[in-house]
């Protein structure tokens, strides 16, 4: 099995090249022991670890530049607001947004998703409309969707996945006909790691004319994201599983959707003007960014921005879908262990099952050898329903992972198979 496409390690005269002792001391919750044993953090899939400079700049922010923004004149504000909306231009350097106005905060993925529902779906889908999502979708893909379902009488239809989690892409086209208004589907699968051929398949519902929308929780931390050559309609991630804080995201939208679309919250900061007979709205992105922000949140995704653009995604690629090769190679010597994913484009994530172990039992003796992976349905119940499986054990990696910390895995995996032999 193969991963995604290995790419070129990064030649930019201003990214140092990649060195993982520098990069892993970057990262300071790295060096704690668990049960008396060294850390191995592989729930990245989950929430990745923060690193040192993007710490330091929520600390430098609160101590030296907080103020609420876009209200007032002084010092602070203006500071504040400079930072804010830096950062933004940040964000639509990392997705080579068109425009800077295309980028609207969020408090992560599932909000943006909600967003997109409220505010294009509720406006624009009706009784008998139809919505594509995929068997691979996490549940902040199909339930909003299923929400306006039930509110407007929509139809929810869904791409299959064969037994290795590779999308039925001929089942995809055939799923199209003249009900279908809108596409959500995933870029990478959380529950599988599976690679979806988005591009193509964007592609496919444009010469359709129906809108996409891209999930891309799962592979903004792996992958380069261009929106514009991938021509979706919305795209969206959550900072936390890029190294950065909680609370935050942000959705790419074409400045032509976003426009027409609802504003999903209302309140301070997304008017122009406001009488009790009318209130007229101001132009993106404040549009959709109701209330006092998370303004420190925003700042510290700018500065995991940063830092990612120092590492170089290109060599974040690179050294995960070598950690990926090698873990798959320790596990394919592991007898009653099957892994769950097999497609030949994944993202670093390894889903498994311990034969005559519950995958919980696995995670907590895997915990007592400081190893940390996520156990359960990852939020993508219908995955397991199409695996037959009630749960998995999913290790998932990031760029400051080792190849020791694979090592240390497969050890806990053979201590669970003697455990329970």
């Amino acid at each position: 099995m193969s991963a995604v496409p290995r790419p070129a390690p990064s030649c930019t005269p201003d990214v140092p090249p990649f060195d993982l002792a520098r990069i892993r001391s970057d990262f300071p919750i790295l060096g704690i022991e668990v049960n008396g044993k060294p850390l191995a953090y592989l729930d990245n899939a989950a929430s990745a670890q923060m690193p040192t400079p993007v710490i330091d700049r929520i600390v430098s922010y609160q101590r030296r530049e907080h103020a609420n923004i876009h209200r007032a004149v002084h010092y602070l504000s203006e500071t504040a607001t400079a930072a804010y909306e830096g950062a933004r231009a940040k964000v639509q350097g990392f997705l080579n947004a068109k425009e800077e106005r295309e980028i609207i905060y969020t408090s992560g993925t599932t909000e943006a998703i909600n967003l997109v529902m409220y505010g294009y779906g509720r406006k624009f889908l009706g009784d008998g409309d139809e919505i594509i999502v995929s068997q691979l979708e996490h549940h902040s893909n199909i339930v909003p969707w299923q929400m306006l379902c039930g509110e407007k009488g929509c139809r929810l239809r869904v791409i299959p996945c064969d037994d290795r989690g590779v999308l039925d892409l001929d089942a995809y086209e055939k799923l199209f006909n003249e009900r279908t208004r809108f596409v959500a589907i995933t870029h990478v699968s959380n529950a599988l790691g599976t690679v979806n051929p988005v591009r193509a398949m964007i592609a496919a519902a444009h010469a359709r004319g129906v809108p996409v929308l891209v999930d891309g929780a799962q592979a903004a931390p792996h992958i380069a994201v261009d929106v514009q050559e991938l021509d979706c309609d919305f795209y969206c991630f959550s900072a936390h599983k890029l190294c950065g804080p909680t609370g935050m995201g942000a959705l790419y939208g074409k400045a032509a959707m976003l426009e027409k679309m609802a504003p999903f919250k209302g309140g301070g900061d997304m008017i122009l003007s406001v009488t009790f007979e009318k209130t007229t709205y101001a132009p993106l992105p404040a549009k959709f960014e109701a209330g006092t922000p998370h303004i420190a949140g925003a700042v510290a995704l700018g500065a995991t921005l940063d830092y990612l653009a120092r590492v170089g995604m290109h060599d974040i690629a690179a050294w995960e879908h070598s950690l990926l090769e090698y873990a798959t190679r320790q596990f394919e010597t592991l007898e009653g262990v099957r892994i769950i994913g097999t497609a030949p484009e994944k993202a670093a994530v390894l889903s498994f099952e311990v034969k005559g172990v519950h995958p919980h039992d696995v995670g907590t003796i895997l915990n007592e050898e400081g190893v940390a992976v996520r156990t359960g349905h990852h939020c993508a119940q219908p995955v397991m329903q199409r695996f037959r499986v009630p749960a998995t054990v999913r290790a998932s990696f990031a760029f400051y992972n080792t190849m020791a910390e694979v090592d240390q895995l497969v050890a806990g995996i053979r201590r669970v198979q003697q455990m329970f032999a």
